[in-house]
């Protein structure tokens, strides 16, 4: 897919050898943001402590995460900066290193389902399940009317209630047992109010009806009909290094994937690794990526074997193609996305305009992650470039400024140990002899 039919481009080389001041410009510039949004995406006047006391119970403060931009990506054929808050190394520019692979091949394909959020009903005290099932799918009309609140925005915009589900189970401790689903549209929202509110409204109609007891109401997590897939194709010459043929790293990629899809173990730190793209962008827009965790494991466990979210592939002629598909359930209106400065302006600065748009931008970020970690394994092994950004940090942590980290880092680096004491002994030395 040609990049003319994006009006901007993501491609911003040698974006991280800018001051912060600089990159902070260019985003600016990018998004139209205002000298308000900036300082907020800064840090210098974003979340305070007194909205935080309206946030949650008990505050005492607000805690600060590192907050990049992810550049490169191209999704759809449209161009996207993307923030992501995350205090872990080389995720940022893993990303962005990936997403400029899967760029040279026409970038990333996305796609979304419709935002149906699952309401779960459980119904205790019945003498018949199958029966009470019946009569509840016979009376499914007059449910999902009762579940629509003309009140409520999100009916207003177009959602609701879409569907019902009922699922007997038989034979358990507690005697005969139902669990009712309510599938309903979100639109823009995260939807965990809107959905848990539509089980209250039903509740009452639903014991009617079943002749049970309604006890939990309340939302999964397992967001299996709100699902956002990816896809992107890397041409195999973009994938070589000085020691190995493209080709050759696209097989080692797609046999590092095959060991995720086979053993658990590996598996869940194969997905760890996708959550880190996702979760950074999801904490960036004010979203819920404990909610986001949850499903996505879950949703690698659904077939009864914990398994890989990923699968990589090579083409006839030796690219390298993957795929990543999982439940995403996020919003763009509601919640923190609302209350909370930064949020606001890391959505403005991505431009979605649907919570769809989020959801299929945030399956990219963690496709990109996935390759940018397979490949660094099959090849170089994943430490190299994680070393050099902790001793940075060590450098950092051990009172080193201006110049001297860098001084610091490459000694570090040079000698092999990248260890605190080491750092402090070598900033003592800079500073001893007056190096800046």
């Amino acid at each position: 897919m040609s990049e003319k039919h994006s009006p901007k481009s993501s491609r911003l080389p040698a974006f991280y050898q800018r001051s912060l001041a600089e990159r902070m410009a260019i985003i600016a510039e990018w998004a139209g943001l205002s000298e308000a949004e900036q300082a907020a995406l800064s840090g210098a006047a974003g979340l305070d402590a007194a909205h935080a006391d309206h946030m949650i119970e008990n505050a005492i403060g607000v805690y600060a995460l590192p907050l990049g931009i992810a550049t490169n990506f191209l999704i759809n054929g449209r161009d996207y900066l993307v923030p992501m808050a995350i205090e872990e190394p080389s995720v940022v520019a893993a990303c962005s290193y990936a997403a400029k692979l899967i760029r040279a091949g026409g970038g990333f394909q996305a796609g979304s389902d419709e935002p149906i959020m699952i309401g779960q009903l459980q119904v205790l005290d019945i003498a018949d399940a199958h029966a009470a099932a019946e009569r509840l799918l016979a009376a499914r009309d007059r449910l999902l009317a009762a579940a629509n609140d003309p009140t409520s925005s999100i009916v207003r915009r177009g959602g609701g209630a879409r569907d019902l589900i009922v699922r007997p189970f038989a034979g358990t401790p507690l005697g005969e047992m139902l669990v009712v689903h309510l599938h309903y549209d979100v639109r823009d929202a995260m939807g965990a109010n809107a959905i848990n509110t539509a089980c209250e409204q039903i509740a009452p109609l639903v014991a009617e009806i079943s002749g049970g007891r309604v006890h939990l109401r309340i939302l999964s997590n397992l967001t299996d009909q709100r699902k956002a897939w990816a896809s992107c194709r890397i041409p195999a010459a973009e994938l070589a290094t000085r020691d190995s043929e493209g080709a050759q790293v696209a097989r080692a990629v797609v046999e590092a994937s095959l060991f995720a899809e086979l053993d658990p173990y590996r598996a869940a730190t194969h997905n760890k690794g996708i959550m880190n793209g996702i979760d950074a962008v999801c904490i960036a827009t004010g979203n819920d990526w404990r909610a986001l965790e949850a499903g996505a494991h879950a949703y690698a466990a659904r077939e009864g074997r914990y398994t890989s979210l990923t699968r990589w592939w090579q083409a006839e002629n030796g690219d390298l193609c993957g795929e990543l598909r999982l439940p995403l359930a996020v919003g763009t209106v509601g919640g923190a996305t609302r209350v909370h400065p930064a949020a606001g302006a890391a959505l403005k600065l991505l431009g979605v305009q649907s919570a769809r748009e989020l959801a299929e931008v945030m399956v990219c970020v963690g496709l990109a992650q996935n390759l940018a970690a397979l490949r660094a394994l099959a090849t170089e092994g994943i430490q190299r470039g994680h070393m050099s950004l902790h001793a940075r940090q060590m450098a950092i942590a051990a009172g080193a400024t201006g110049d001297q980290v860098a001084h610091v880092v490459a000694q570090l680096l040079a000698e092999g140990n990248v260890r605190l004491e080491r750092a402090r002994q070598i900033v003592q030395t800079l500073q001893g002899s007056g190096a800046r």
